[in-house]
């Protein structure tokens, strides 16, 4: 099948943070994906992507899912609740009914839909005692309602290869370019479309790190990454309060 329109939901996942264009904006999965399903639709190909870093579920159910319904499009991509796991109020449940009926709403509109499970991030991360089983609540909620409605899942937690340091950027949290090709390969390949090989090239195995080297790579980590998040979170901030969507709108895509 030939989309002749995209459109991608969700937070900083989607957005692209960290693989960086020349201009500073981000690059990431979604518009790589896009790129080869232009070439695939022609030139009445529509892609607009309205994820935004830093946003809950909440929000992007609230402010994009109505925005990406009324484009109409062939194909969706929705990603999110990455940022609740890491809120203390949690509302497993709650997020779970809503994202069924966020993938019924879009499939009821005629819309083919990617959903994910999020790769294992919490292994490089504190906190992963109290973390990983609500990412494993998640995940397992994602492969139920894509089988339900007849998503398409791209299961990111059963590779591997997302626990190479290299598919990751210096936060720990967001993926490096690296890691935003991989994602990219197994969406194409989840669409029935071949992935550039390059992106799905395992990347060499670091050299051990010795101990006192790994934890002065700790201690700059939580200083420039870990501190500035937890202040964020203390006076209600986002990384995202002051970004707007790269491409509001669904228009042509050009690299």
């Amino acid at each position: 099948m030939r989309w002749r329109s995209f459109v991608a939901v969700g937070d900083s996942f989607t957005e692209g943070m960290d693989d960086a264009y020349p201009d500073g904006t981000y690059r990431g999965w979604a518009d790589l994906v896009a790129a080869r399903l232009a070439v695939e639709a022609g030139p009445d190909f529509g892609y607009a992507n309205l994820a935004i870093r830093g946003r809950l579920f909440a929000s992007v159910v609230d402010e994009q899912v109505p925005a990406a319904l009324a484009m109409r499009p062939d194909l969706v991509s929705f990603a999110a609740g990455g940022n609740d796991v890491l809120r203390r109020n949690f509302d497993a449940q709650g997020l779970t009914r809503r994202f069924d009926q966020v993938i019924r709403d879009f499939r009821e509109a005629g819309a083919d839909v990617l959903v994910f499970r999020f790769a294992d991030v919490m292994s490089r991360l504190p906190g992963q005692r109290m973390m990983a089983p609500r990412v494993a609540m998640l995940n397992q909620a994602v492969g139920e309602t894509a089988q339900r409605y007849g998503a398409k899942l791209v299961d990111l937690f059963a590779d591997d290869v997302f626990l190479h340091p290299e598919l990751w950027s210096e936060d720990r949290l967001h993926l490096s370019a690296a890691g935003h090709r991989r994602v990219a390969g197994h969406v194409l390949a989840a669409l029935g479309l071949a992935p550039d090989e390059q992106w799905l090239v395992v990347p060499p195995e670091p050299a051990p790190t010795p101990w006192l080297a790994a934890r002065g790579a700790d201690l700059r980590w939580a200083g420039q990454h870990l501190a500035p998040w937890i202040k964020r979170r203390l006076t209600g901030r986002s990384s995202g309060d002051t970004v707007t969507a790269k491409r509001p709108v669904l228009s042509p895509f050009s690299d």
